[in-house]
């Protein structure tokens, strides 16, 4: 399809802008991540020593099995979507292209281990963790922290500049451009810090938390522990204590960090855009571009205008999401399903705004 054509101008008019995070959040992307989870389970089962049906599977074949999600191509996302036309469920048909392509291999004696008593949100809690935390660290925090460092920058060559402050719209103390700056540095730096801390956590209890298929198939397994290291090893915190679902609390966690930071941002843009009113910062007109359809003369703080709106529109979704995903009927409501795979937009309108700041 021509992104001239997209719905979202994600898609359409800034596509090029943040299509970074396509390998993270597009429908093939959370194929890849649901791929993975399910192999590396499967992988797990193998190294569980009491359960004898099936045995510790070798190096090579591990690889072999890795390779399919590292090496996920159009061809399987398109292959996934044409069966699930048949199941009308999207994981159901991850397991299916799994034993597909299991029974090419010295392993299709196992296939029938694969999604072994679990639910399918013990894979989409897992793969949208990790969806997340990987655009967060790949992606996000990469370019906000650029806007960070392009202001200490700024900050430090514009330290001694003397500046009239502003308090209530009044003339008062002054100031230094630098220090303003820094203000807005020091802010953001706190943030950025509790993103690269903050911890992810993921569920692997069956159908209502509870492992009842898993104790009744093989009670002799320690489950709780099982878990507890399967989860570590995908590089999230075990939440062992759940519905059917994981409550999201953590995501929700995140979501308000970057919410913060989008905040900061905001509030950075407003300034900036007083500054250039005020004069104290002045434009450099850029050889061929057309400040406005009826007073070229003029050049507007576009980009800082540009950043302003995607800030506000990210917020917005971070809002919701952030006060929907934590509440689920009983042990379990569908309404978290459809919300969830809207996680990225926010981080796109996030992206966005800090490359319209860095242009700025």
């Amino acid at each position: 399809m021509s992104h001239l054509k997209a719905i979202s101008p994600l898609d359409g008019r800034y596509v090029d802008k943040i299509s970074d995070l396509s390998p993270f959040f597009s429908e093939m992307a959370l194929m890849r991540y649901r791929l993975m989870v399910e192999v590396e389970y499967f992988l797990a089962l193998g190294e569980e020593k009491k359960i004898s049906e099936i045995r510790p599977i070798s190096l090579p074949l591990k690889k072999k099995l890795r390779s399919w999600y590292k090496n996920f191509s159009l061809s399987d996302a398109e292959k996934i979507k044409r069966i699930e036309e048949t199941t009308n469920h999207d994981v159901k048909a991850i397991e299916y292209f799994f034993k597909e392509k299991i029974i090419t291999t010295p392993l299709k004696k196992y296939q029938e281990f694969i999604h072994f008593a679990l639910t399918s949100e013990d894979i989409n809690n897992l793969a949208y963790s990790l969806m997340w935390r990987d655009a967060v660290h790949e992606v996000y925090l990469p370019t906000v922290t650029t806007v960070s460092t392009e202001l200490s920058v700024f900050a430090k060559k514009y330290r001694a500049l003397p500046m009239l402050s502003l308090t209530h719209g009044q003339s008062a103390t002054p100031t230094t451009v630098g220090k303003e700056f820094l203000v807005f540095v020091t802010r953001l730096e706190r943030q950025i810090d509790q993103l690269k801390k903050h911890t992810l956590l993921g569920k692997l209890g069956g159908a209502t938390g509870t492992w009842s298929a898993h104790m009744i198939s093989y009670p002799q397994v320690n489950w709780l522990q099982f878990s507890k290291k399967f989860i570590s090893a995908l590089g999230l915190e075990p939440n062992l204590v759940t519905t059917q679902i994981e409550p999201h609390d953590s995501l929700t966690e995140s979501f308000h960090i970057v919410e913060r930071i989008n905040n900061i941002l905001l509030d950075f843009t407003k300034d900036i855009w007083l500054y250039i009113s005020r004069g104290i910062l002045g434009q450099k007109k850029k050889e061929g571009e057309v400040g406005s359809s009826t007073m070229p003369h003029k050049i507007n703080p576009i980009h800082f205008e540009n950043a302003e709106g995607n800030l506000g529109i990210a917020n917005a979704y971070f809002t919701y999401l952030a006060q929907k995903l934590p509440i689920s009927r009983m042990q379990r409501d569908l309404t978290d399903s459809t919300v969830l795979r809207n996680q990225g937009v926010p981080l796109a309108h996030s992206l966005l705004a800090c490359k319209n700041i860095i242009t700025g």
